[in-house]
Parts: structure tokens; sequence; C-alpha cells
């Protein structure tokens, strides 16, 4: 397998880690924390409308707002570049993303703004950690643009221009896990109960040991091979 498809499964598996999580945390608590132009729309909203009553929420989306712009910058301080290099270190920022969700499962009982806060910087920091690839906008936490992308680059195909049927099958490849992975949220959160959290930031602390072995020691003998 080439290095184009290790990085589409891996991009597939965080789509719909990010999706599980979001989904849980809309389940749980009524916000979401890794697409934020409907967050963004509802903090306005809440902020003009007095009546509605629904204080906490504000707090949420703040939190969510604060949190992915916060872990965004966090992973370009770490990252440093948007395009994918396999010189950076993935494997450790996976694995920090799932202790960031350790933790805010286990503040979740005494803070639920604050555990948003650290959630919300998780996606961010994911959704920051490589957006460019082979020509294409690498997104794992939204499907907005992946939607965009998908839909132009088959307009072009069907008008006749040469277009690179990677560009077409990142998008899909990343929507269906996304779906997927919102779909098993949503089942892992009636059937776990805010456990859901711990799974998933135990998930992705394997997935991170999992990235760094595959780097180190996978790719290397399939590059010789």
């Amino acid at each position: 397998m080439d290095r184009s498809r290790w990085i589409l499964l891996g991009g597939c598996c965080l789509a719909f880690l990010a999706a599980a999580l979001n989904t849980s945390f809309m389940v749980l608590l009524g916000t979401s924390v890794s697409h934020l132009t409907g967050d963004l729309s509802r903090f306005a909203i809440d902020l003009t409308v007095d009546d509605r009553g629904e204080h906490a929420a504000v707090l949420f989306l703040v939190a969510a707002l604060s949190g992915f712009v916060l872990g965004a910058t966090i992973s370009g301080v770490f990252i440093h570049h948007p395009r994918l290099e396999f010189s950076r270190p993935y494997g450790r920022s996976v694995s920090s993303i799932g202790l960031l969700l350790v933790v805010a499962w286990l503040v979740l009982p005494r803070g639920e703004v604050l555990a948003v806060l650290l959630a919300a910087m998780a996606c961010g920091f994911q959704n920051a950690l490589a957006t460019h690839f082979r020509g294409v906008i690498l997104r794992t936490t939204h499907v907005t643009g992946l939607l965009t992308d998908f839909g132009v680059h088959l307009g072009m195909r069907l008008r006749g221009h040469e277009i690179d049927p990677f560009k077409i099958a990142v998008p899909a490849c990343l929507v269906v896990a996304f779906f997927a992975g919102a779909a098993c949220g949503a089942y892992a959160s009636v059937r776990l109960d805010d456990r859901v959290f711990l799974a998933l930031g135990c998930t992705y602390l394997a997935g991170g040991v999992g990235w760094t072995l595959l780097k180190h020691v996978v790719l290397p003998r399939v590059s010789r091979g």
C-alpha cells in the first residue's frame, strides 16, 4: 500500500473518531465541539434574544469556539506547516488528543464547560494537523468543505477536465467515515453514557502509538519492498 492510501486510511479513522466525539457531546450535553459554523450562529442568537433562557448554552458555545481556536493554534506551534509531512510528530499529536479527551472525561462531573473546551481543543488540534496533501485540503472534523471539494472536482471531471481521482476519492471517503462515526457515536452515547469520552480518548491514544509504529517500522519496510 502506497503512502497516499495510508494517509487516506488515517484520515478516515480521524474523521470517524471526530464525528463520534462530536455526536457524543451533542447527545449528552447538547453542544457540538467539532463544527462551529452553526455554533457561531447559535451564539449570536443567544446573545441577542434574551427570553430564550439558554445562558448555559452560551457558555458551552464560547467554550467550544475558544477551545477549537486554541487547539488549532497549539497545532500550528508544534506541527509548524500545513502540508502533510511524515517528519512531523503526528503520533505524539494524536496521543495528545487522546489525553485531552481523557482529562475532559475526568473533569466532566465537576465542570461541563471545561470538558467542552478541552474536547473542542482536541478537535481544533486535530483539524489543523495537516491541511494539504497532493492538492487536496484535508479536513477531519467537519464535512462542509469536504462536500464542496467533492462537488467541485466531480463537476470539473464531468466537464472534461483532467482531475486526479484522489481529489474525488478523499472527500468522498472522509464524508462516509464521518457519517459512520456519527452513527456509532450516537449509539455509544446511549450505551456508555459519558464513558464514551474515555473510550474515545483511549482510542486516540492507541492510534497515536499505532501511527508512530507505522511510520517508523511498517512504512520503511514498504518503501524498501
